[in-house]
């Protein structure tokens, strides 16, 4: 939509709106008229040749029935020879002299030119095998469509006298089979031309008055125009600077406008809307700068009410995660005491998977504390190695849980990494995978080299689908709130790979979801 920035704008906008809507109506008017024009043309083309054909079948009948008239009357007491030259003869009497592009032609069935009064030298020439400029052999079809019940139409090429050159013609024959004659006339359809010339003067003229009566509209409109700015806009931009030096005098004081410097009413009401609303405006502000205020030492307060309850959440949580170490250490050395005297203790089993859970769930937490505040340096670290002994550790947690693992783990592959933010990866993945696979189903631990630069390590699981992938490595969020977990694990996978420029792809479908991490061999850039 065009925004006109000004009056002066407006009025432009307005005469190019006109131009443009008068040469719309003016293309129409003109579209129209041609679209008429050009019904009427193939009206009187079609009335003008289906009369003509009408005359010329008319008089070829009515000159075959003469034919067969004279023939029947006189047979018995002239001679076929003398009846047919008779007959011609009459023809010729018949014809109206001077006109070369109405006649009658007469050929036997041999192609033997009978009678052709405005070229008599090929009377007698057999032209059977006679082609036009278009390749039609014109007094063969003539002949074969004359010996049918009620004869026919040929349209053909043929030697126009009038203008010494070849024009398009039709022709209709009817035959005489007693004499074997094909008789027939036809009709020049460049005739039609020139009334077509004619309709076509007739539509240039209308064209020309229906433009010289649009333009003239545009003239007077576009004047108009003119004349509204010219008078009209004056006044209106008058008020409008009578009211913007009102606003800036009401910054000053706090009296209304005075009515006679305005001319049209409409501004007397909108000057009077502006200083109802300025005086308001005013009041608000006092109240707002109050309020402000006001608000202003509530957020310092309850700011320094809630930095102070961060902190001390920061110090719970440093402390928390440094008292867990201790005991954590005792159960897990306990365990494996206890376990020395008995190997196969069900309950042993299920306290030791406990207490992984718990060592896992405190090294997340250890590195979230430590991370913004520690350097983690890479070194070369033996992969597959490393990925089995936390299979391993994992082993009894998955087994206390119906699971098993199925590896698919590539011997000596080496990268270079921190080991601890690798464990995070790894831990996190693997203890994802048994909180969310289906029970008795299999996990699928894959590390595989890529490429020469690339190697892949993935996790796949026979579990439900996880709907929302583009919100699953976000801090605290958990597709299913029935499994526990604080929704942190993915989020710190997350920032390890992004650092590190790990390649994350995450599949899931109804029924398998796969978390596969594409690790650069070589590494040594943090981003």
């Amino acid at each position: 939509m065009i925004k006109a920035k000004s009056l002066y704008h407006l009025i432009l906008y307005s005469i190019f709106f006109i131009v443009i809507l008068t040469s719309s109506f003016t293309f129409i008017i003109i579209e129209n008229a041609f679209d008429e024009f050009q019904e009427k043309i193939d009206i009187i083309k079609k009335n003008y040749s289906d009369k003509r054909k009408d005359l010329i079948q008319a008089d070829i009948k009515n000159s075959v029935k003469f034919i067969k008239y004279y023939h029947q009357r006189y047979k018995d007491t002239k001679s076929e020879k003398q009846i047919k030259e008779e007959i011609l003869k009459s023809f010729e009497t018949m014809r109206r002299d001077g006109d070369l592009n109405h006649y009658l032609f007469i050929y036997d069935f041999d192609g033997t030119s009978i009678y052709y009064p405005v070229l008599k030298k090929d009377i007698g020439k057999n032209l059977y095998e006679f082609k036009d400029p278009s390749g039609k052999k014109v007094i063969q079809e003539l002949i074969n469509i004359s010996k049918t019940k009620e004869g026919g139409f040929v349209q053909y090429i043929w030697y126009k006298p009038e203008i010494r050159k070849d024009a398009l013609k039709i022709s209709y024959a009817l035959a005489y089979k007693p004499f074997d004659w094909t008789i027939g006339s036809g009709i020049y359809l460049d005739e039609i031309d020139k009334i077509v010339k004619e309709k076509k003067d007739e539509y240039d003229e209308k064209i020309s008055n229906y433009i010289l009566q649009i333009m003239s509209l545009t003239i007077m409109l576009v004047l108009y125009s003119i004349f509204i700015y010219k008078n009209a806009t004056i006044l209106i931009v008058n008020d409008v600077k009578e009211i913007g030096k009102f606003l800036k005098e009401t910054q000053q004081d706090d009296n209304r406008i005075k009515q006679d410097r305005l001319i049209f009413g409409e501004f007397k009401v909108i000057a009077n809307y502006a200083y109802d609303a300025m005086h308001n405006i005013k009041d608000k502000n006092n109240m707002l700068q109050e309020l402000n205020k006001h608000l202003e030492e509530t957020v310092n307060l309850q700011t320094k009410e809630l930095k102070d309850l961060v902190d001390s959440q920061k110090k719970f949580l440093k402390n928390s995660v440094h008292e867990i170490n201790t005991p954590l250490s005792i159960i897990r050395t306990n365990i494996d005491l206890f376990k020395m005297h008995e190997k196969d203790n069900k309950y042993v089993s299920n306290i030791e998977s406990g207490a992984k859970i718990i060592q896992y769930i405190y090294d997340d937490l250890s590195y979230l504390i430590k991370k913004d505040r520690v350097d983690y340096p890479k070194e070369y670290i033996d992969f597959s190695e490393f990925l089995k002994q936390r299979l391993e550790f994992f082993d009894g947690v998955a087994n206390a849980n119906d699971l098993f693992f199925i590896t698919n783990i590539d011997e000596d592959i080496y990268i270079k990494f921190n080991r601890l933010e690798l464990q995070r990866i790894v831990d996190n993945n693997i203890s994802n995978a048994i909180k969310y696979s289906y029970a008795k189903s299999p996990i699928y631990i894959r590390l595989t080299y890529f490429n020469d630069d690339y190697v892949e390590f993935s996790v796949k699981t026979n579990s439900e689908k996880i709907e929302e992938t583009n919100k699953i490595f976000n801090d605290f969020y958990r597709e299913n709130n029935a499994r526990g977990g604080f929704g942190l694990g993915l989020r710190i996978v997350k920032e390890i790979c992004d650092k590190n420029l790990v390649i994350i792809k995450l599949e899931s479908t109804d029924n398998e979801t796969k978390f596969t991490y594409r690790f650069k061999i070589n590494e040594n850039t943090t981003s």
